[in-house]
C-alpha cells in the first residue's frame, strides 16, 4: 500500500511525496499579468509539496477573466515567472504550469473591450467578475468559428514553450472550472454543431488538439490534465456528466499524459455523483484527487488504491509548509477568504510556519 509520503512517478516527474500543490488563482500580478519576485517567495515557501501546479495563467493574450491573473505570452512574463521556477528550485521544490484560456468568463473591462469568446453564445448567469470598476455581470460571449480555433491551438503550443523557457518542470491544460476547454467539453456550454459541437467525440476534439500541441513541445509524460467533470461553477452543467467521465477516462489512456487532476464534485452542489470510481477503473495512468480532501481521507484514499495522490488547495494556501504539519499532526493555519485576491503579502506570504 501507497501512503501519503511514498514517492510517486508521475510521468517523467518524480514527486518525492503524493500531496500535491492545486493550482489556486491568487491575482498578485498587476495589471500587466506580470509574475514577480513576490510571488517567487510564494511558491518557493511551499516546495514541499510533491508537486505545485502553478496558478491558471493566460496562455494568449486578452483572455483575462481574473483581474491580475498572470500570463505567459510575452518575454517579460517569461523573465518573471523565471524568478519562481528559480525560487522553487533552489528549494528542492518541482513546478508545472497551468496552462489557461478564460473563454466566456472573461469580460470587456479587462480586455480592452474585447467580447469573450465561448463555443456557443449562452452568456455565465448568477455570478459576477472582478473588473477594475468592481464587480461586474458577465456577458453574452461570441461564438467562435471553427476556423479560429486553430489559432487557439497554436497559443496554447506557444504558451508552453514560453512556460519551458520560463523553467517549469511541465505544464497542466486547464480543462475543468468553465473556462474555453470545458466549455467545448460539456454539453450544457456547448450547443454548436458541426466538428466541435454534438457528440462528445467532437466536443472533446478542442482538448485534445491542445493536449497534443502541448505534447510535441514537451512531450507527454511532462503534461497533466485537469478535469472538473461535476463542477456547476460558471453556470456549467452536462446531461451526464458520469458518462461523460468514463468516455474521457478511456480516451485519455492514449495520449500517455504525466497525470490526470480530476476535481470530484461541485463548488456549488448542483450535481452530484462519483466520477472518481469510473475513472479509476477506466483510466490506467496516474490518477490525483482533488476537492474537499482531508489529510486522513487523502491517506486511506492512496492506500486503497483509488488515487495516486491528492492536490490540496486552501490548506496549502494557509499552511506553506503543510506536508510538515501533516506528518507531524501538527495544526493547520485557517485561511483568510478576504485576501485571497487582494494585491500584497497579506494573506499570500504571510501565514507562519509550523515549528
Amino acid at each position: 500500500m501507497s501512503t501519503l509520503f511514498d514517492p510517486l512517478n508521475a510521468g517523467a516527474l518524480t514527486l518525492p511525496n503524493r500531496l500535491l500543490m492545486a493550482p489556486l488563482t491568487r491575482c498578485r500580478a498587476g495589471a500587466e499579468h506580470l509574475p514577480n519576485a513576490l510571488m517567487a517567495q510564494y511558491y518557493a515557501q511551499r516546495a514541499s509539496a510533491g508537486l505545485i501546479v502553478a496558478e491558471a495563467t493566460m496562455a494568449i493574450e486578452g483572455n483575462s477573466s481574473f483581474w491580475m491573473e498572470p500570463g505567459i505570452y510575452n518575454a517579460a512574463q517569461v523573465a518573471g515567472w523565471q524568478l519562481t521556477t528559480a525560487a522553487v528550485h533552489a528549494a528542492g521544490g518541482r513546478i508545472v504550469l497551468q496552462l489557461w484560456h478564460g473563454g466566456r468568463a472573461c469580460h470587456p473591462l479587462l480586455n480592452g473591450g474585447a467580447q469573450p469568446v465561448a463555443p456557443s453564445p449562452l452568456m455565465i448567469t448568477g455570478d459576477e467578475v472582478r473588473t477594475p470598476q468592481g464587480k461586474q455581470p458577465y456577458v453574452v460571449p461570441r461564438e467562435l468559428r471553427d476556423d479560429e480555433l486553430p489559432a487557439i491551438v497554436a497559443g496554447f503550443a506557444k504558451a508552453a514553450e514560453n512556460a519551458k523557457a520560463a523553467g517549469f518542470d511541465g505544464v497542466e491544460v486547464h480543462g475543468a472550472n468553465g473556462y474555453l476547454l470545458d466549455e467545448f467539453l460539456r454539453d450544457g456550454a456547448n450547443q454548436r454543431v458541426g466538428r466541435y459541437g454534438g457528440s462528445v467525440d467532437n466536443r472533446a476534439r478542442l482538448m485534445f488538439e491542445v493536449i497534443e500541441a502541448v505534447s510535441r513541445v514537451w512531450g507527454s509524460d511532462r503534461v497533466g490534465l485537469r478535469l472538473s467533470p461535476l463542477n456547476s461553477y460558471n453556470s456549467m452543467i452536462d446531461s451526464d456528466p458520469i458518462g461523460l467521465s468514463t468516455w474521457l477516462a478511456k480516451r485519455l489512456n492514449d495520449f500517455d499524459l504525466a497525470y490526470l487532476h480530476l476535481m470530484r464534485g461541485d463548488f456549488l452542489q448542483q450535481q452530484r455523483g462519483d466520477v472518481m470510481t469510473p475513472v479509476r477503473a477506466n483510466y490506467r495512468g496516474v490518477l490525483i484527487g482533488n476537492m474537499g480532501y482531508t489529510a486522513v481521507e487523502a491517506s486511506a484514499a492512496i492506500a486503497q488504491g483509488k488515487v495516486d495522490g491528492v492536490a490540496f488547495g486552501t490548506a496549502f494556501l494557509a499552511n506553506p509548509d503543510l506536508p510538515a504539519r501533516i506528518a507531524a499532526g501538527a495544526p493547520l493555519n485557517a485561511p483568510q477568504p478576504a485576501s485571497f485576491y487582494t494585491p500584497g503579502p497579506e494573506g499570500y506570504t504571510d501565514y507562519p510556519s509550523w515549528s
